[in-house]
């Protein structure tokens, strides 16, 4: 697709070099200080319908101010979201703490202002409540502010709209989706010119632009005929983009697939078609989005009873393999189907090596493989194996990208992966889709061969020693338990976990390990097993990353039996160092 020059007016702004710490856990949509400041909070939101332009927020906020709920109004104004690194995101409603046409309005505005007049914004959406208009908003805003904007022809994946912004040399992103997130949530994502999440201090800079705007009806908005609609060909280019990965030649495969409901069924399906595979049969109850999620209970295929659907089409079709992608499609899931019916659903850490394997195997030169020091080590026994050289970054795609100079795959335990070729990546952020199809030609490969994903697995075990990881969470209502747990452990950190030695301790929050300071601990245990510890940047969690390496024979069954325990004795001392209380 060729460019208009009028979406590339001037030097493209370009993040900071420079690491910059990152002050305790990531601003996500947990809710900030009081934006009210002591106004009455009736008085705030009679001032908030005066501008709010949605008639279905006015309806609710008039609703509230009637039957006079101070608790819900409080829980509104009270507080707002606060757009960091993560951008937004929360449930909808009226109010600054809520998702709604205000509160978007105001992050195009101060977005705007950090760009400035003349820049070129990609703006793409998906298929939640409310996205569409959203990412209509944001262009009229943007052009209303003197920025070009461009949106997507209709609901894409997220990494259509991350492939665009590099793809048209554009200098920003925005993506409207909430994820995985339940139904009545949305979001709001900005990537920059590199077509990476925005990192600090970017976020900061447009987070103070936000603060500064004033009544979004006084915004002066541009008409649609300032506004650039794509067309399909930017969907074709990134199809071609991905289907250019190294797939090998094997393409006899039966794939089960279930998008969630959400956004990734037809591009992936047109992917695999390029690419020389059948075409994905997908489950009928979720092939269509339905920003409801009708069929889960959270949409999410990590989450218990996600995958129910489609392993039990892939036990009548018979399949070879199942996928799945989360609603916007920028994370991947992976299964195996097994005799009998069931299906092994493979951690991110089994595909995330699977994957480092084949592309290191698949391509030439200086190459950087990267992952987050909360993710498996295998990772790093590979790039040395293989004399690739090696990153090791913070928790989240936005640092990942940025590990180094020829990084041609990244991955994080949280089933998210970028994979490219010796010319790099193709997208800059996890992309459920170029992983699906790079994982169903290593499937394809091994079918031919008459062994399956698991046979693979089994081969690194023995190559690499097993890696088994596995996570612990403590979700609390009182922030301040998180705060204390990590106050005992920093204060009286343990001798031992799991009947192994702490030969090590990282306090994170110092910069320990040579990253940019997040609040975290590491303990690398004797035997090569480690612990993380942080709050989670997104929930109200404390999250553990658990890690052990059985070293493997023949044998592997039996190494795997080994390291469950392992990992369950790791789980019931952390569970009593924590002292909080444990969901699953």
């Amino acid at each position: 697709m060729t460019s208009d020059p009028r979406m590339t007016p001037g030097p493209r702004p370009t993040p900071d070099p420079r690491p910059t710490p990152e002050p305790g856990t990531a601003p996500g949509p947990a809710a900030g200080p009081d934006p009210v400041a002591g106004q009455d909070l009736v008085a705030a939101a009679r001032a908030w319908l005066l501008q709010d332009p949605d008639p279905e927020t006015r309806a609710e906020l008039s609703a509230l101010l009637d039957s006079g709920d101070s608790e819900a109004l409080l829980d509104r104004f009270g507080r707002k979201l606060e757009f960091g690194t993560a951008g937004l995101r929360g449930e909808l409603g009226a109010g600054p703490n809520r998702m709604n046409r205000v509160t978007v309005m105001r992050a195009a505005a101060g977005l705007a202002a950090v760009l400035g007049p003349g820049r070129h914004v990609v703006i793409g959406y998906d298929a939640r409540h409310n996205s569409d208009v959203f990412a209509r908003d944001t262009a009229a805003v943007l052009t209303g502010a003197g920025v070009h904007a461009s949106i997507l022809p209709c609901p894409l994946p997220t990494p259509v709209l991350a492939f665009s912004v590099l793809h048209l040399e554009a200098d920003a992103g925005v993506m409207v989706t909430a994820s995985h997130n339940p139904p009545r949530d949305n979001g709001y994502k900005v990537y920059w010119g590199d077509g990476s999440q925005i990192t600090p201090p970017i976020d900061s800079e447009i987070s103070a632009a936000i603060d500064a705007v004033g009544r979004v009806d006084e915004l002066p908005l541009g008409s649609p005929g300032t506004l650039t609609e794509l067309g399909e060909d930017i969907v074709d280019d990134y199809i071609d983009a991905i289907t250019a990965l190294p797939l090998g030649d094997a393409r006899e495969l039966r794939v089960a697939y279930t998008p969630l409901h959400g956004v990734g069924g037809g591009t992936l399906t047109d992917a695999f078609l390029r690419a020389g595979f059948e075409s994905p049969t997908a489950v009928e109850e979720q092939r269509n989005p339905d920003p409801g999620f009708p069929t889960v209970a959270f949409p999410n295929p990590e989450e218990p009873g996600a995958m129910d659907l489609a392993s039990a089409l892939a036990a009548r079709m018979e399949a070879d393999l199942v996928l799945a992608n989360d609603p916007d499609a920028d994370r991947c899931a992976v299964g195996v189907p097994l005799p009998g019916g069931s299906v092994r659903m493979l951690t991110g850490d089994e595909v995330g090596g699977l994957l480092a394997e084949h592309v290191i195997t698949h391509t030439t030169g200086d190459r950087m493989v990267a992952t987050t020091i909360v993710s498996s080590t295998l990772l790093s026994k590979i790039a040395r194996a293989h004399g690739v050289r090696y990153g090791e970054t913070l928790t989240g795609f936005k640092w990942i990208i940025k590990a180094g100079p020829g990084l041609v795959f990244g991955y994080e335990e949280a089933i998210g992966y970028s994979v490219g070729s010796g010319s790099g990546l193709p997208v800059r952020d996890k992309d459920g889709i170029g992983a699906a199809l790079t994982v169903a030609a290593i499937a394809a490969a091994a079918r031919r061969d008459g062994r399956t994903l698991l046979d693979l697995l089994d081969d690194q075990a023995r190559r690499y020693g097993l890696h088994a990881t596995a996570q612990l969470s403590a979700r609390v209502e009182d922030l301040s338990l998180i705060a204390g747990a990590m106050a005992r452990l920093r204060t009286h950190p343990p001798a031992t976990l799991g009947g192994r030695t702490v030969e090590r301790a990282d306090d994170l929050s110092r910069g320990d390990g040579g990253l940019p300071p997040t609040d975290g601990l590491r303990y690398t245990l004797s035997g090569g097993a480690r612990v993380v510890v942080r709050p989670s940047g997104t929930e109200p969690k404390l999250k553990c990353y658990l890690e052990v390496v059985v070293p493997v024979t023949d044998d592997v069954p039996t190494a795997r039996t080994e390291a469950a325990h392992a990992l369950d004795a790791l789980k019931s001392d952390l569970t009593k160092a924590l002292d909080l209380p444990r969901h699953p």
